[in-house]
């Protein structure tokens, strides 16, 4: 099945398909939320997703840039 799935990526995007990525999870303060997505935003990283942290109390920004 995984074998199909990039085999279809291929077809729909042969020139990304060989794309490598990094990740980097971000603790989310609520009175710097922006400036903090912004300041990874400006080195290139893209948010993913946004969830409670552990304990409910903060949250965490999950982040992607393509290693080049």
């Amino acid at each position: 099945m995984e074998h199909l799935f990039h085999l279809s990526l291929k077809l729909l995007y042969p020139e990304e398909t060989n794309m490598k990525f990094e990740y980097a999870t971000v603790p989310l303060l609520s009175h710097a939320t922006k400036q903090i997505l912004d300041t990874w935003g400006s080195d290139g990283w893209e948010l993913v997703t946004v969830i409670p942290a552990p304990g409910g109390e903060q949250l965490v920004a999950y982040m992607k840039r393509e290693i080049k």
